[in-house]
């Protein structure tokens, strides 16, 4: 038999695995960043979109073979899949298949997690896989999917759940667990008003990160079973986790290091301020997250764009950008960024100044404007002498303002109408 340790015993793991991304959700604490797009679809980190995070933990863990579940305005995230996805060799039995809502079984939209999964059982069962690995679609983090797999079969579980510990004061936006001491879920309520904490530290509490490992036969007779069940909601985290952890085997994962028992980075990005917050950590000297990991990479469509441009060098009219990320194709004319994000082919006129901002593809901003603790939405024109940022009641009656603060501008916001793919 071979040694769980094994590189071998890992890889057949991963090969016997099937990956469903669910990538279907709004997400509509983002407000206005998703009228246009799924939550999975939102660009992030200068380059990337969400989904290609989980979608590269799947592909440096060695499982290729994966499913990615839509329904809301799927139309960019299918033509993203399309455009920087294709490298799988199907003779080699690779692929990200597309699983759009069908109305396959029953003339319905996916009505939860679950019963997007119950929807799709005869392609599950044609790929024949071990091992079905559920992923949120929704969430940045680097993971070695391999290392839960050998502890999902070293517990002998029915299924795992993969779990973080989150501050307390934010943990009724999770499912919230309570485990025995060998790691065994022993109670999980999805979406506490008053969530329980960890015994041992009452801070925080153990959540899960919306991962979940089920062997293949035990997850069809679950949802074959959810799905006769009148009252129930039809999803994962509600209804399927409550009904096994009395009578059958459910094992909590802790996503952490081993050796220093610190969480390793996870971030739910789905509120404006999480989002712009989680942007701008990946400036820093030493980020959590550390996009130039060649031994991990993330990979994502590579639209071929010319190196970023900084012009002028008089005393008023200097490009430069500091503490900043600047992606291919932008252009800095004569004006000052600082501690910002700018996303492909973004062009900033003489004179303007933006500071702590997250600047999204395709953005034009004119001369002299002031932007200050924002996000800039795909394809808006800032008109010269705009300030965001600055006069905050004056903000909140043209453009989005959350609760930190920040302020979310969409090109419908300012009267432009973007009618191509987003």
């Amino acid at each position: 038999m071979m040694h769980s340790s094994s590189p071998r015993f890992v890889s057949r793991l991963t090969r016997d695995t099937l990956a469903i991304i669910m990538a279907g959700g709004r997400g509509s604490r983002l407000k206005h960043l998703t009228d246009w797009r799924a939550k999975p679809a939102v660009p992030f980190g200068g380059k990337f979109r969400i989904i290609d995070f989980p979608l590269s933990n799947c592909i440096n863990s060695g499982i290729r073979r994966i499913g990615v579940l839509t329904q809301y305005k799927a139309h960019s995230l299918i033509v993203h899949i399309q455009q920087g996805w294709g490298m799988f060799r199907g003779e080699f039995g690779e692929f990200v298949e597309l699983l759009p809502a069908q109305q396959r079984i029953e003339a319905e939209w996916y009505s939860g997690t679950a019963d997007a999964v119950f929807q799709n059982l005869d392609i599950v069962r044609g790929h024949d896989p071990e091992y079905i690995l559920i992923l949120a679609g929704d969430h940045i983090y680097k993971m070695d999917y391999g290392e839960m797999l050998v502890a999902h079969v070293q517990a002998a579980a029915d299924i795992t759940v993969g779990c973080v510990d989150v501050p307390i004061e934010e943990a009724s936006a999770f499912g919230v667990m309570g485990v025995d001491d060998n790691g065994f879920i022993e109670s999980f309520t999805e979406k506490p008003a008053q969530p329980a904490p960890m015994p041992n530290n009452p801070a925080r509490a153990l959540c899960s990160m919306g991962i979940y490992i089920f062997n293949r036969d035990f997850l069809i007779e679950q949802l074959i079973a959810d799905a006769d069940r009148p009252n129930s909601t039809r999803d994962f985290g509600r209804d399927i986790i409550p009904q096994v952890i009395e009578k059958y085997r459910a094992f909590a994962y802790p996503f952490h290091n081993p050796a220093t028992g610190d969480m390793h980075y996870w971030r739910d990005v789905g509120t404006v301020d999480a989002y712009w917050k989680a942007n701008l950590e990946l400036i820093g000297v030493t980020p959590e997250l550390n996009l130039y990991d060649r031994n991990w990479p993330i990979w994502t469509y590579q639209e071929q764009l010319p190196p970023a441009k900084f012009v002028f060098d008089d005393d008023n009219r200097r490009g430069v950008a500091i503490d900043s990320m600047v992606s291919g194709g932008c252009i800095i004319s004569g004006a000052r960024v600082h501690h910002s994000l700018l996303f492909s082919s973004v062009t900033i006129d003489a004179y303007s100044l933006i500071e702590d901002s997250v600047i999204l593809p395709n953005v034009s901003i004119g001369e002299n404007c002031i932007i200050r603790r924002a996000v800039i939405d795909k394809e808006c024109i800032i008109p010269a002498n705009t300030q965001i940022g600055v006069n905050l009641e004056d903000d909140r009656k043209r453009f989005y303002l959350s609760d930190e603060g920040i302020v979310l501008v969409t090109p419908e916001m300012l009267g432009q109408h973007v009618h191509h793919v987003r």
